[in-house]
């Protein structure tokens, strides 16, 4: 097993890619703190986890709280008596219209995308360090690797991702601590329904979300949207040791949009 004795937490772990890996991590030996804000979908990933043998802890929290943030931290920690790896994977499409932009929404972006994540990182380096190291993993996007016409706010978080990532990696490597990002391009999930058809985005105004998802997915050179099962597989590799020697980089998954 690639994660056996390891300990860790999964943010929006209810559903798609976050789910993934909270049951991939799980099969490969991982107790993995569960966080979503979605309470049935908690219980739900935890009794997968939990019918395949694996350990799990659920924990239902609105990461737009600042307390919040922390807390999952700390109950996992507690829970498990250690931390050894994170996954924040939280995150929001954003508006898709820079004109006429509500300021409410660009906060909610900016909030779930990048303010969440850096308090969960303080909260969890005390208790990296403590365990002689870890992995820090991130979700940004193949629209923080390129620019998205479609998602200018969504792109200007995640690049925002990636700089940190890249910035944590030279800081916190004499600790033992890696740090790395995830780049999923689309992916067959909630998420990508919401991101195909946003109220704000007029070229798709009435179209049917299910041909949206195949179109979008259809416009990599793989000619179909990823699993989220793909997601987690890169994820697994990041915070394992196996990508023992891996640290400041931004893995894209995306069927090769970004190549």
């Amino acid at each position: 097993m690639r994660m056996q004795g390891k300990i860790g937490l999964v943010t929006m772990a209810g559903s798609g890619m976050g789910r993934a890996g909270a049951l991939r991590f799980a099969k490969e030996g991982a107790s993995v703190g569960v966080v979503d804000i979605d309470a049935d979908a908690v219980a739900r990933v935890v009794a997968e986890i939990e019918t395949a043998g694996g350990k799990a802890k659920g924990i239902v929290a609105d990461l737009t709280k600042d307390e919040n943030s922390a807390r999952i931290v700390r109950e996992t920690a507690t829970h498990f008596n250690g931390l050894d790896f994170v996954w924040n994977h939280v995150g929001h499409p954003g508006p898709a219209s820079i004109e006429g932009i509500e300021m409410k929404d660009y906060d909610l972006t900016m909030n779930l995308n990048l303010r969440t994540v850096l308090i969960s990182t303080e909260a969890a380096l005390p208790e990296l360090r403590a365990r002689g190291g870890g992995s820090l993993l991130f979700t940004s996007s193949s629209s923080g690797l390129m620019g998205s016409g479609y998602s200018p706010i969504y792109s200007m978080a995640k690049f925002g991702i990636i700089g940190f990532v890249k910035a944590m990696a030279k800081r916190y490597a004499k600790d033992n601590i890696r740090v790395n990002a995830v780049c999923p391009g689309p992916i067959d999930t909630p998420m990508l329904r919401i991101f195909v058809a946003r109220p704000d985005q007029q070229s798709t105004h009435g179209m049917d979300k299910e041909e949206l998802v195949a179109k979008r997915g259809g416009v990599g050179p793989m000619g179909r949207p990823g699993k989220p099962e793909e997601v987690a597989n890169a994820a697994l590799f990041l915070l394992s040791d196996e990508a023992s020697f891996v640290n400041g980089i931004a893995m894209p998954v995306d069927g090769g949009i970004t190549a």
